[in-house]
């Protein structure tokens, strides 16, 4: 089942999510919705309140950018260390459509979280795959890419926000993949 994906505007992007105390067929239910509209909108990252659920899941396949990963479900994920170096990448999201602009991130995290099966993981990860749980997760404490923009690039984008915010700019299919 495919679900609506979130644009900009609205409150459930901006909420704190909530731990999932139990992984039952429920969650896996919208693990399996979740990968079904990502790869529908052409998304190789798509986090829980991207679709209206506060809870903390994302879902990751960077499998059409590098076919050594593959799809990855990271549940009450909580990220306790960055690394010291950072690097810029032009990102995108499916809540934001049209928009892609330059955000710095670290270069490497370690995080901590669970797979369907309730596995614990705490785990050192760099480069790509690094930035792409670095922007899921960010949607899981209540913030958007551009909140790392300098405000003057935010007061450029504005505009185009409101837009978004109104529904006169829709989340469609993009050329590129979208975070």
């Amino acid at each position: 089942m495919l679900y609506e994906i979130q644009t900009y505007g609205k409150d459930v992007l901006r909420r704190k999510t909530t731990q999932i105390q139990v992984i039952d067929a429920s969650i896996r239910e919208i693990v399996s919705n979740m990968f079904e509209t990502m790869y529908a909108a052409d998304g190789i990252g798509l986090a829980a309140p991207q679709v209206d659920k506060s809870i903390r899941l994302f879902v990751i396949d960077l499998a059409p950018l590098d076919e050594s990963e593959g799809k990855r479900v990271f549940i009450n994920p909580e990220i306790s260390s960055f690394g010291d170096l950072q690097d810029e990448y032009e990102e995108g999201c499916l809540s934001i459509p049209t928009i892609r602009e330059i955000v710095t991130r670290p270069t490497s995290i370690r995080i901590a979280y669970e797979d369907l099966d309730g596995n614990k993981y705490d785990a050192e990860v760099d480069g790509f795959l690094a930035r792409v749980i670095q922007h899921e997760y960010d949607h899981l404490e209540g913030i958007l890419f551009v909140d790392h923009l300098s405000s003057l690039k935010r007061s450029l984008l504005k505009k185009t926000l409101k837009k978004i915010a109104s529904g006169e700019i829709k989340v469609e299919e993009s050329e590129d993949f979208e975070l």
